[in-house]
């Protein structure tokens, strides 16, 4: 049985540069899978305002690769180094129209740790009608609360990820914020993505 174990890493800038925090290790015997925990990886943060109100972001990508759980550098973005990629709460993966790799997705309802399959049919990527990971609230991963305009992500969300070179990985998205807070407010520093994943490297579609 394979044990449960979260290694937290900080990634300070949208380059391939990362600083990593200390690891650590949680074992729990009632789990079978292994995950890896990506803190607060930079989204597009935002760098001001506009007169308006509105955001202002450099309106570029970070892409990651899942197989070595690390930034790859934006001159990497049109070869198969990465698998997915992050800009606010748009998620594209590295196939379709947004890379020459193998990479689609879907999303499914469940909980991460009772995933333990990825399914053979259902898969998407990313095209001109849309991207394998919907946007919008209610759609894919997250919810957007207007009032506050808090972004969170939606409990039972697991998604499924087709990797460059066609293996798989699933990944819980756990945080939109600097800092994780559990209910964001005007001062939070959005567009610092925390998830969880499990890659699975043998090319089989098990996550056990």
């Amino acid at each position: 049985m394979l044990k449960l174990s979260f290694r937290a890493l900080f990634f300070l800038t949208l380059s391939a540069s990362i600083a990593a925090c200390d690891s650590s290790s949680i074992s729990d015997p009632d789990e079978d899978f292994v995950a890896e925990r990506v803190l607060e990886l930079p989204a597009d943060p935002i760098t001001g305002f506009a007169p308006d109100g509105r955001p202002i972001a450099a309106g570029v990508f970070t892409y990651f690769s899942l197989a070595n759980n690390a930034i790859v550098a934006n001159a990497d973005s049109a070869t198969t180094a990465w698998d997915i990629a992050f800009k606010g709460t748009t998620i594209i993966v590295n196939g379709g129209i947004s890379g020459p790799g193998n990479g689609a997705a879907q999303v499914l309802s469940g909980l991460f740790s009772e995933v333990m399959m990825a399914p053979e049919t259902g898969w998407n990527q990313d095209g001109s009608d849309g991207n394998a990971i919907p946007t919008g609230s209610g759609n894919g991963w997250y919810n957007y609360e207007p009032t506050t305009n808090a972004i969170t992500p939606i409990p039972g969300r697991v998604v499924l990820i087709r990797t460059a070179d066609g293996r798989y990985a699933k990944i819980s998205m756990v945080n939109y914020y600097r800092g994780l807070p559990e209910v964001p407010d005007p001062q939070s520093e959005s567009r610092y993505i925390t998830f969880d994943f499990v890659f699975q490297p043998d090319g089989s579609r098990s996550f056990e």
